[in-house]
């Protein structure tokens, strides 16, 4: 009967509508069944399972775990396909070890509260493990305060290179107010860096380009909040644990 309630499950607005779609499974029952029969049974399903609701629990948990699984292989094969993409753009900063034996790639906002609470852990595991190649993709989805952060953080990125970028993301992720362009002026004067050449530059089509490649990214592949990591094959989403970060990489590790 898990076939039965699977179908019930997946959206089927009535009995007689299941009937009718379970049928089309079965053509030979479907030409030899009266509609008499076909009554009887709807009737015998709909007993069953009001006699058997566990049953619908069981085919919930099977149709959950195919829709994890399918989910997994779409994440897998996107990500095979697109690797140079995801792991090695040019427009992306890199961190941690850029030659360790493993890349993790945040997308990130900002703004986002789970990516702040994330950032102290996420450095904590690249700098515990010494091994960790990490890339960082901009991906501002909070409003105009995390736009004008992430253009700041990629104007100034491609006026002053890597290292500056590296300390601005440290600011960023630790700035308290809103980033306004007197409040990112100051984050840069604070760097040692002359602001008006970055602000002048937020705007410009080279900035942009990287957040519109960065949102077709991320829509290819199903991420739609902050933050998301990507490691290997793998995507997880979402906010994790210091501990739950350290078992994803030698789950990764492990995998060859």
């Amino acid at each position: 009967m898990t076939r039965l309630a699977l179908g019930l499950i997946a959206g089927l607005a009535s009995l007689p509508a299941f009937a009718e779609d379970l049928s089309k499974t079965d053509p030979a029952s479907a030409s030899t069944m009266s509609e008499a029969e076909r009554k009887a049974f709807r009737d015998e399903v709909r007993a069953y399972l009001l006699d058997h609701p566990e049953v619908l629990i069981e085919a919930m948990d099977v149709l959950q775990k195919r829709e994890e699984d399918a989910s997994l292989a779409r994440d897998s094969q996107f990500i095979t396909t697109n690797s140079d993409t995801i792991f090695a753009n040019a427009n992306d900063w890199v961190g941690g070890n850029p030659q360790g034996d493993i890349t993790l790639v945040e997308f990130m906002d900002y703004r986002c509260g789970y990516c702040r609470k994330a950032y102290s852990e996420v450095d904590q595991l690249i700098k515990t493990d010494g091994n960790i190649r990490f890339v960082v993709k901009e991906f501002p989805i909070l409003g105009e305060a995390s736009t004008l952060s992430a253009q700041f953080a990629i104007a100034l990125r491609q006026l002053h290179g890597d290292e500056a970028y590296g300390r601005a993301h440290d600011a960023l992720m630790t700035l308290r107010g809103e980033p306004t362009p007197e409040t990112l002026a100051r984050v840069a004067t604070d760097l040692g860096l002359d602001p008006k050449p970055i602000l002048d530059r937020m705007g410009a089509p080279e900035v942009q380009a990287v957040i519109a490649a960065n949102y077709a990214l991320a829509e290819k592949m199903e991420i739609t909040g902050t933050p998301a990591f990507v490691l290997k094959d793998t995507v997880l989403r979402g906010y994790a644990p210091l501990e739950t970060m350290q078992d994803f990489v030698k789950d990764a590790r492990s995998d060859g």
